[in-house]
């Protein structure tokens, strides 16, 4: 009998558990670059939330909608390379600011899956009630009010985390290295 195999699997199964726990696949930077007082975003597919942290003080957590299967939005840990308003939706030939436009008004463009900002996003909608939702093709969305307040705080370059855990945001803030020092709620 081939003993190999089966601990093999079992090393994988074990190796995809952490992974999808702690939310450490497919991304590019890792979490010990995280800056204990820089700007950090945190996006749970398990919740569909989003927590943004600003100088180690939780500012936002808001509702969102990610990919309608496991696949479709990445996780692992990422960074916003760009910061565009009212971005054309060019598959439907649909223009920047119409409101039937299904970006929303600000686009916050992530480097995910070796991409440059033009293919996952964290975005506003043209479907308010798809916010909470496993319904994207990849992107996250959130409410228009949600996206142009978190556009306004963040910088190009800030962090983004893309996680599917169980665990709080505050937990996952210990795990990768995040200095939380407790609410800002304002």
């Amino acid at each position: 009998m081939n003993t190999k195999k089966p601990i093999l699997k079992l090393i994988s199964i074990l190796s995809i558990s952490f992974f999808i726990i702690c939310g450490t696949v497919g991304g590019k930077a890792e979490a010990s670059t995280i800056s204990k007082h820089q700007d950090l975003i945190i996006i749970n597919k398990y919740y569909n939330k989003l927590a943004y942290f600003h100088n180690g003080k939780l500012e936002m957590v808001e509702s969102v909608a990610t990919g309608k299967s496991w696949d479709k939005t990445p996780v692992g840990f990422f960074e916003i390379v760009n910061k565009i308003k009212n971005r054309p939706y060019y598959t439907g030939k649909i223009p920047g600011g119409d409101p039937r436009n299904p970006l929303g008004k600000r686009w916050l463009g992530l480097d995910a899956n070796e991409t440059y900002g033009d293919t996952y996003a964290i975005h506003g909608n043209a479907n308010e009630s798809s916010i909470g939702k496993h319904i994207s093709q990849g992107c996250v969305r959130m409410h228009n009010a949600s996206i142009e307040k978190l556009y306004d705080k963040v910088q190009v370059g800030t962090p983004v985390a893309i996680t599917y855990s169980y665990k709080s945001f505050v937990e996952l803030t210990d795990i990768y290295g995040y200095d939380f020092q407790g609410y800002n709620m304002k």
